[in-house]
């Protein structure tokens, strides 16, 4: 895909963060941007962005853990535009708690939206693609964690893990059909995630979500960064992407260096 112009763009997680400036910088290329999210309040802002800059979108609240409501939007999508021609599952939850403090409930809520998010749109996406024999991309939105997993991230980082395992499998199978799959791997990145993270057991307590919201602001690695670099993936057909210098430390660190990542990992992370 060399070029974006007319192109049909699904982006969940639309309503902020990775996924808004992911829009806008689609938009920018002359793709008509899908928003997807929960929040309707976000896509609101999202979309007066992407208005602004002349491009143009539609909005769909839509859980991307729910099987109803992502069927419901592939059909809607489907019945205005046919099939897409890039999508992109951005949708995602932050998770942090010592394993033993973890609770089952967490556990469901972040895989239905990390991992069953993720599978909701290409199950309910991809058919339509591959029928319409144009090709296209799939972006899968991943983390550093997919191959560097901390502790007290067990949650996050598992969701992670399968996001990444998920895409090479599916990369291998779409190869086939002129279908593209993409995982975007960023590091530490100044959006809401942390903001909105289900932290349980000692990460609760006290001003941890504070010092870590704090942290990743003094950081300020900006998710227009990210958005470029999933732009970047789909024009030149890339397949796993980490994104700012952390991440790309860890994932050639997990190669050359496993044994360093294993004693790094043991680590309380820099804001406890």
């Amino acid at each position: 895909m060399k070029k974006l112009n007319n192109k049909v763009v699904l982006v969940t997680g639309g309503g902020s963060g990775i996924g808004r400036e992911t829009a806008i910088e689609f938009s920018a290329q002359g793709a008509h941007i899908i928003l997807s999210d929960v929040n309707a309040v976000g896509m609101e802002e999202s979309g007066r962005l992407i208005r602004k800059a002349g491009g143009t979108f539609e909005q769909h609240v839509a859980d991307v853990a729910s099987r109803r409501d992502m069927e419901a939007l592939a059909k809607e999508v489907k019945n205005k535009h046919g099939a897409l021609d890039v999508l992109i599952n951005n949708a995602g939850i932050g998770s942090a708690g010592a394993f033993l403090e973890t609770t089952l409930d967490t556990w469901d809520k972040v895989i239905d939206i990390n991992i069953k998010g993720v599978v909701h749109g290409c199950h309910y996406f991809l058919p339509d693609m591959v029928a319409a024999g144009n090709g296209g991309s799939v972006v899968n939105l991943a983390s550093m964690a997919a191959f560097v997993a901390p502790r007290d991230m067990s949650i996050y980082a598992t969701s992670k893990f399968a996001v990444l395992g998920f895409s090479e499998s599916l990369r291998s199978e779409m190869a086939e059909h002129n279908i593209h799959v993409a995982t975007i791997c960023p590091g530490v990145i100044n959006t809401p995630i942390v903001k909105n993270t289900v932290m349980e057991g000692k990460a609760e307590q006290g001003e941890l979500r504070d010092k870590a919201v704090a942290m990743y602001k003094r950081r300020n690695y900006p998710p227009q960064k990210v958005a470029r670099a999933v732009l970047n993936a789909v024009l030149k057909q890339k397949s796993v992407v980490p994104v700012s210098p952390e991440a790309w430390l860890g994932y050639y660190a997990k190669r050359w260096t496993p044994s360093l990542v294993e004693r790094l990992g043991r680590l309380e992370l820099p804001f406890n």
